[in-house]
């Protein structure tokens, strides 16, 4: 009923009304979620920091604790140990992909060890019968690498959509949407410094996925916003703002439930190894469907955006 009564609205939101609230609100966390950046950090995992991750498989039902205690005599350092699923299982359905009692182990970076040598040598004495489905190793330079390359990825990914909105409307369009973006990247970073989900190159992708999802919402309210400015040439600027972004309301909740709903269920089923992608989209999404509407669109009001769309003039952008 809520969803069909929000689909045939007569009656036109007004989200201005609170917009100085929100504003207060998105301001207050991006600045909780630098603060949270530099002093908790981010977890991050072995693609960053270096180091090297083996999945395993155990004959007998085994808890965490037995793994920690028989790796903990080899004196590795930082160790991490999660218990997951097998991730040929849905795959292959047959012995290789029947693996019920399975390990993540993520040892940091030791330059003065053979880490895998010793992993193996420890677990197969101590447990016996372990087989190792994956092993693998990231050194300091490759990690010092990775974290250039998915920072610049990040940075070349802001500055490409604020010369594509410019391109396509206006600059005060590029500003709004490009503000709008960075909040939702800021956001993200925040949220995995609290909950402290492993930061490595998976959520490097999702930062970027999320940038392409927020930056589609801000596009279609900014398309029907160009769309009702040829329309209405002389009504106030938040009036044909409410009116695009109602008319684009039920657009963007559809949108965002069904995305939510695919990944939810990857959350909950999908297994450890990529439960911090889909909270990071999960939560992109989220914020990103709120910064189109409370966001992009609070900044393009105190922004001077031309009122003359019509394709005739010379000066009215490439439009394309």
């Amino acid at each position: 009923m809520f969803l069909r009564g929000l689909f045939n609205q007569t009656k036109l939101i007004d989200f201005f009304r609170y917009s100085t609230i929100f504003s207060y609100f998105s301001i207050g966390g991006v600045l909780v979620s630098i603060i949270l950046f530099f002093s908790l950090g981010l977890n991050y995992g072995i693609d960053f920091r270096g180091g090297t991750m083996f999945m395993i498989s155990t004959p007998s039902q085994l808890q965490i604790s037995d793994i920690r205690f028989s790796i903990n005599k080899a004196s590795l350092g930082d160790v991490s140990i999660t218990k997951t699923t097998d991730p040929l299982k849905n795959i292959t359905g047959g012995t290789v992909g029947n693996k019920k009692n399975v390990f993540l182990i993520k040892v940091e970076k030791n330059d003065s060890m053979n880490i895998e040598s010793i992993v193996r040598k420890t677990l197969s004495e101590d447990i016996g019968g372990v087989t190792f489905l994956q092993v693998d190793t990231v050194g300091s330079k490759i990690s010092g690498e990775l974290v250039q390359k998915g920072t610049l990825a990040v940075i070349l990914a802001v500055l490409s959509v604020l010369v594509y909105i410019w391109l396509r409307f206006e600059w005060q369009f590029a500003l709004g949407a490009v503000i709008a973006l960075v909040h939702d990247v800021i956001l993200t970073i925040g949220i995995f410094s609290i909950f402290r989900f492993e930061f490595n190159l998976s959520i490097i992708a999702a930062l970027l996925t999320i940038v392409g999802y927020s930056l589609n919402d801000t596009v279609v309210v900014f398309d029907r916003v160009r769309e009702n400015l040829r329309s209405y040439k002389s009504k106030p600027l938040i009036e044909i703002l409410n009116l695009s972004m109602n008319n684009t309301l039920s657009r963007t909740i559809m949108t965002s439930l069904t995305t939510l709903l695919a990944l939810l269920a990857l959350f909950f089923v999908g297994g450890d190894v990529i439960r911090g992608f889909t909270f990071a989209m999960i939560w992109g999404v989220i914020v990103g469907t709120y910064s189109s509407i409370f966001v992009a669109a609070k900044v393009l009001s105190k922004l001077d955006v031309k009122r003359n769309w019509d394709k005739t003039e010379s000066n009215a952008g490439t439009q394309f």
